[in-house]
């Protein structure tokens, strides 16, 4: 029934934030050329990959980390605001019709972080992937944070990985319609208005083990 109810309204955001995307993908085309969209291979749920869509914010021949941090000069000028209002993660919508993903559940990663062997990850592992989850919230401003770090790629394994798996397994274990309801809410907060983002507010909004 859960996964009907993300189908049936990821179809209708599609339907909803279609001149957005069609505005996104024509300034896309404008400044970099093709592709608009952006496929990546992630870890889905039971560790099944899948190929997760974006609209690309990056040159065309951008290269590198898998981690991007706040002025990587890799991302376009288009990028930059599709980033900074999370419009570049519309697409995920269509992952989500197609039954890839949800649209609250833990964010999928690349292949080369993810350890199933790990119980942090196999705890995570047991749920679809979604659009949108608490650490995601939370951690809004990775790419500041990243960028104030002298090894990014480092930082993002040792630091905020396990962070993000800890948040994801805690959330997943307790998830309700209502604290579903209260996340996506949220993120369209602050996606559309990042000003007066607040993650000690968003802590409180989530507390341990009261999501029920």
């Amino acid at each position: 029934m859960r996964a009907l109810a993300d189908r049936v309204a990821a179809a209708a955001a599609l339907a909803l934030f279609a001149p957005v995307m069609l505005a996104a993908a024509a300034a896309i085309w404008l400044e970099d050329g093709f592709p608009v969209l952006y496929r990546q291979t992630r870890v889905g749920r039971g560790n099944r990959p899948f190929r997760m869509l974006k609209f690309r914010s990056m040159r065309k021949d951008a290269s590198g980390s898998k981690v991007t941090a706040a002025g990587d000069a890799r991302i376009t000028v288009v990028g930059r605001v599709l980033r900074r209002y999370k419009l570049d993660e519309l697409p995920q919508f269509w992952n989500v019709v197609r039954g890839e993903m949800s649209i609250v559940g833990p964010r999928p990663e690349v292949p080369d972080y993810v350890d199933p062997g790990e119980p942090a990850w196999s705890a995570v592992l047991r749920y679809r992937p979604g659009i949108t989850d608490l650490a995601t919230l939370l951690y809004r401003n990775e790419e500041e944070m990243l960028a104030a770090e002298p090894d990014p790629d480092r930082y993002y394994r040792e630091v905020l990985l396990p962070s993000k798996l800890a948040l994801n397994a805690r959330y997943a274990r307790a998830s309700s319609a209502w604290s579903d309801l209260k996340l996506v809410l949220l993120t369209l907060r602050y996606s559309f208005v990042p000003a007066g983002f607040d993650p000690a507010a968003i802590e409180r909004a989530f507390p341990q083990g009261d999501h029920r």
